[in-house]
């Protein structure tokens, strides 16, 4: 079992991971706002890669079960109904709703992986819950670490590192690629304290200075769920398990 990490997915090219087992990690906030979402009742996410697209596909939406929401530089969209801070993501906002996601760098990254056989959402929050899963399906895995702006950025780069460790503990025997161990080490320099990495990265300060301080706190959280996003048919959705999830994958390659 093999794990890679990439620290941006500007460069991949869409079908390179086309029968792949991925892993999203966009920490600030993309990943984290997607675990909230479902978590709070949330339907489903659809990601997209532009602002035009996430209008059109809002526009071919009816019946008010649809949210158009996202950001651009840490901002809300003009005309979307939600940014990207977790606290919009209420159960009593968006139970039982679509909700169709545009932000900076982690819809983008998602929507890269696409076409991956298994594609996961990991942040914080679920972290445990995701390097368990992984171990279960016993693929090699392709971390994919959002970045910022197609750069690297340290926050998912630690994320990935810790979904490595997490992993090693149940398997030592993994198999790390080069970009794979230089998180584990990032995650061994700076994630004694996710709060205070988060605080001090270029995107946590900008955040902060944003009105934001409060995301940084919830988004610093470590396995506080075991919900497990995961993208099927152009759409994420809470993990399904047993014969539940088989039979949802199945009816979806049918078609």
């Amino acid at each position: 079992m093999k794990i890679n990490v990439y620290f941006s997915s500007l460069h991949l090219d869409d079908l390179y991971f086309s029968g792949k087992t991925s892993v999203v990690i966009d920490v600030l906030r993309a990943s984290t706002v997607i675990v909230t979402a479902l978590a709070n009742g949330a339907r489903e996410i659809i990601p997209v890669s532009t602002v035009d697209f996430a209008m059109k596909v809002s526009g071919n939406a009816f019946g008010g079960q649809t949210i158009l929401s996202g950001e651009r530089n840490t901002k809300k969209v003009e005309g979307f109904n939600l940014g990207n801070s977790p606290s919009e993501y209420g159960a009593e906002t968006v139970s039982g709703k679509s909700i169709i996601l545009y932000t900076t760098n982690g819809s983008k990254a998602i929507v890269k992986a696409k076409f991956s056989e298994n594609l996961f959402i990991c942040c914080f929050n679920n972290l445990p819950a995701i390097a368990e899963h992984l171990l279960a399906l016993g693929n090699d895995v392709e971390i994919i670490c959002a970045g910022t702006n197609g750069s690297f950025n340290l926050e998912d780069s630690v994320c990935a590192g810790r979904l490595i460790g997490e992993m090693q503990k149940e398997n030592p025997d993994l198999e790390i690629s080069d970009s794979g161990k230089a998180s584990l080490i990032l995650n061994k320099s700076f994630g004694r304290s996710i709060n205070k990495l988060l605080k001090n990265t270029e995107h946590g300060q900008l955040l902060i200075d944003n009105g934001f301080t409060a995301d940084i706190k919830y988004c610093s959280q470590f396995g506080t769920t075991d919900l497990i996003p995961y993208y099927i048919s152009g759409a994420i959705k809470k993990l399904e398990t047993g014969n539940a999830l088989k039979n949802s994958i199945n009816e979806s390659k049918v078609s």
